[in-house]
């Protein structure tokens, strides 16, 4: 088997990392596979000041949504249960997959779209995982048990009360708040009406409910205390779809290796004018959440948090060197110095979905208030009613995906001529409702002129159009009905032939 120069050049230089590793597993995982525990320290700075604001206007967002309401419906609700969706004070159906299917397609795309641009900010300053963690959870865990050395040490400690304490009182939080960010959740199922009655009412009178409020607040206690980092490693599809979504004009949270390499510790009477930036302190390495050193390029850990940008410009204070030796910057940016630019492929994307927007803006705007199916009843035959006309029986099913009750009509728009004999009386949809009806359509003859006429029927409420079906109505076969004609017209002919001819004879007997 020939070697290929770009396997041969690896093997004869290797270039490992600092451990001796060659970065042959991820960055929380050792050499024998087990976990690896990740004690980053707490950063500071002016993205970190930036994402805080960002996380808490996003989490005022996520917990009050459940609560918020438009005419007095929810702003968000996700009911799987029973298959209703409420947006912005609107309700959806599943006879609105199509516009939703769009709508969730087009989100991929501006996903797609964002990250081709700017890598993974969305990870790093809107993902829920990363806000409640680093947000959350680890600003706690600083609290209780002290930065990244202290909890060390505490972890490496015999128990005792103190560690006890700490441990405890830890968890208890950790588990309080997960009970909160689980039944938050739940509220955008369920509703907040539902959730309170589980709440508080007995356990036994909501026992479904009662165990996914538990289940769901066990799952972020143990994600948020425990798996941590490795969602976004292991679970999360995103990070892995980089190599795909990335190209060198991607704006990401990169290493100036022109700036900073060689790499060397800093020492006294250095003079920087005869030396690189980087002073290998390995800030960047201790402030990252996912334990990886971003000097070794993108990498699938990476969730553009920003922490080490904040902790290299700190060093870089420091040392009287200009700011951004870990920057926000593209590959060619950093290469070859030039800025970004509107590549073919994100010309495309934005293309996409230019398109994918306007048809989902389209559909939402031209949206029926109801979903009506009108159907010729199977087995029931025409019917001919006095005043030359033919009757045909339909049933109606009417879905109201509105809140109000809404009275409904049917009106035969083609043909001419058409009536509809509604049975029972008018009918009226209740609200988030559906509803049957039983109905005559009688037209003239003169407008049913094959077996199968195609009609048109429109669904009105009060004067408002809301929505045009068309079905079939069955008639008589004309050819038949003229082969029927002639027949008789013969029978007849025939008869008058036979009386004639049974007369003449008569005749002559007679004489």
């Amino acid at each position: 088997m020939v070697e290929k120069d770009s396997e041969r050049r690896a093997r004869e230089n290797p270039v490992p990392d600092e451990k001796g590793t060659y970065r042959d597993r991820l960055a929380t995982v050792d050499s024998s596979g087990k976990r690896s525990w990740i004690y980053p320290k707490k950063p500071s700075g002016r993205f970190y000041r930036a994402r805080n604001w960002v996380s808490l206007f996003l989490l005022i967002i996520l917990f009050s949504g459940p609560f918020i309401t438009i005419n007095g419906h929810p702003i968000l609700l996700l009911n799987i249960l029973e298959r209703k969706f409420i947006i912005l004070g609107m309700v959806f159906w599943p006879q609105d997959f199509i516009l939703f299917g769009l709508a969730m397609i087009a989100v991929i795309v501006s996903i797609v779209l964002f990250t081709a641009i700017y890598g993974r900010v969305f990870c790093g300053w809107v993902c829920p995982q990363t806000i409640f963690m680093e947000t959350v959870f680890r600003r706690i865990e600083y609290w209780i048990e002290g930065d990244a050395a202290q909890q060390r040490k505490l972890n490496q400690a015999p128990w005792d009360s103190s560690k006890f304490f700490k441990k405890f009182s830890k968890h208890l939080i950790f588990y309080a708040i997960a009970f909160i960010i689980g039944n938050t959740f739940l509220a955008y199922i369920i509703g907040k009406e539902q959730l309170f009655d589980i709440i508080t009412a007995s356990p036994t009178e909501h026992l479904t409910g009662f165990i996914a409020m538990l289940l769901f607040s066990s799952v972020f206690y143990w994600i948020f205390s425990s798996f941590r980092e490795q969602v976004c490693t292991l679970v999360c599809p995103y990070g892995r779809l980089q190599g795909v979504l990335l190209d060198a004009d991607s704006v990401v949270v990169s290493y100036d290796n022109k700036r900073g390499e060689p790499r060397r510790n800093l020492a006294r009477g250095d003079d920087f004018s005869q030396r690189a930036d980087c002073i290998d302190c390995h800030r960047c390495v201790d402030v990252c959440p996912t334990g990886i050193d971003i000097r070794n390029g993108t990498q699938l850990e990476c969730v553009n948090c920003t922490a080490c940008i904040d902790a290299c410009d700190h060093v870089m204070d420091k040392v009287n060197r200009p700011r951004g030796l870990i920057r926000y910057a593209s590959y060619n940016n950093i290469e070859q110095g030039t800025k970004f630019r509107i590549t073919p492929r994100v010309f495309g994307y934005t293309s996409i979905l230019l398109l994918l927007v306007s048809v989902v803006l389209f559909l939402l705007l031209t949206r029926s208030d109801i979903e009506a199916t009108i159907l010729r009843t199977p087995g029931v035959l025409y019917q001919e009613v006095g005043d030359g006309k033919i009757a045909n029986l339909y049933s109606a099913v009417i879905i109201n995906k509105t809140f109000d009750e809404l009275p409904v009509e049917f009106r035969v728009v083609k043909p001419s001529g058409g009536e509809v004999r509604l049975i029972g009386g008018p009918l009226s949809i209740p609200s988030q409702k559906v509803a049957e009806a039983t109905f005559f359509i009688d037209l003239p003859k003169s407008e049913v002129t094959r077996v199968k006429t195609h009609i048109e029927i429109d669904v009105y409420s009060g004067d408002e159009r809301l929505q045009h079906v068309k079905t079939t109505f069955l008639g008589p076969n004309p050819f038949r009905e003229r082969d029927d004609d002639d027949r008789h017209d013969k029978r007849k002919q025939q008869n008058e032939h036979d009386r004639k001819e049974g007369k003449g004879k008569s005749d002559d007997k007679h004489d």
